[in-house]
């Protein structure tokens, strides 16, 4: 049986009516679902944020954030009171500052809503027109903390999701990773460029990739180059991971090393194509 979203929320007509709607769609490259489980405080600017035309013009934000992993599918991101107005956006670079509301944050990153938006266009509607149209997917155990480990052989990675991963100590994949050596790849999708690296330390892989996603490198020189003069966010818009070969962890180290100057060799990532010095 179907379940409408406003069952659950019981708005009134009148709460409705005080509400804008907010679908949060991807910016500039950069998807709202991993701003929101990746810092709250940049999920709400992504509330305060206005352009030139004034969005939200009522007392309240209903914000939807897009699931681009299921069509179809958005993830509750909170409702939020606008507290202050900025009229002049230009000088202010923010138009509104926001609070989010108690009532409804135990749902805040569980509730999954169903909601066919059709020819919509746009990031802020009246709730009004389309709450009917919301129904309730699923209401999860914790909070969304980035994809399901998917198996050894469908790792591909976007930088922006190894991060979620791994700042939400995901267990499903520390469990698998840490517990395989191995040879990887990353590619920097803005200009095929790529880097063959090998993993064969205590906790296998998950340490390895666990150190690319507190520093964006993983000290590799020509990575740390990119980082210090793009910043972090470029790995997050163009850095990819993915797995080559699996070892296991009674593999020697000798033979991993072996592997990855293999791999290497076959991706011709010493030279013009790739980042590898050596």
């Amino acid at each position: 049986m179907e379940l409408k979203l406003n069952q659950i929320m019981n708005l009134t007509k009148e709460e409705i009516q005080k509400c804008k709607l907010h679908l949060a769609v991807a910016s500039d490259g950069c998807e709202p679902l991993d701003v929101f489980s990746r810092d709250f405080e940049e999920w709400k600017g992504w509330n305060e944020w206005r352009r030139n035309k004034n969005d939200f013009t009522r007392d309240f934000i209903f914000s939807l954030i897009t699931d681009y992993h299921r069509p179809g599918k958005y993830i509750f991101g909170g409702l939020f009171q606008i507290t202050k107005r900025f009229d002049n956006y230009e000088e202010t670079e923010v138009g509104y500052e926001v609070e989010l509301c108690s009532r409804f944050s135990p749902l805040v990153g569980r509730l999954v809503v169903d909601f066919e938006k059709g020819f919509m266009r746009g990031r802020a509607f009246y709730l009004e027109s389309y709450i009917d149209s919301m129904y309730v997917a699923e209401i999860t155990e914790k909070p969304y903390g980035g994809i399901d480990f998917p198996g050894y052989d469908n790792v591909l990675l976007p930088f922006s999701m190894l991060e979620l991963l791994v700042n939400n100590h995901k267990q499903d994949w520390r469990v698998a990773l840490e517990n395989m050596k191995g040879v990887y790849v990353i590619t920097d999708k803005a200009n095929g460029k790529k880097y063959v690296g090998s993993a064969y330390g205590e906790y296998g892989i998950w340490a390895r990739w666990s150190c690319y996603a507190s520093t964006g490198h993983g000290f590799n020189d020509d990575l740390i180059e990119i980082i210090e003069k793009e910043g972090i966010g470029y790995a997050r818009q163009n850095f990819q991971l993915a797995i080559l070969e699996l070892l296991s962890m009674k593999t020697d180290d000798e033979t991993v090393i072996r592997r990855e100057s293999f791999w290497k060799d076959v991706l011709q990532t010493r030279g013009a194509f790739g980042y590898n010095k050596n």
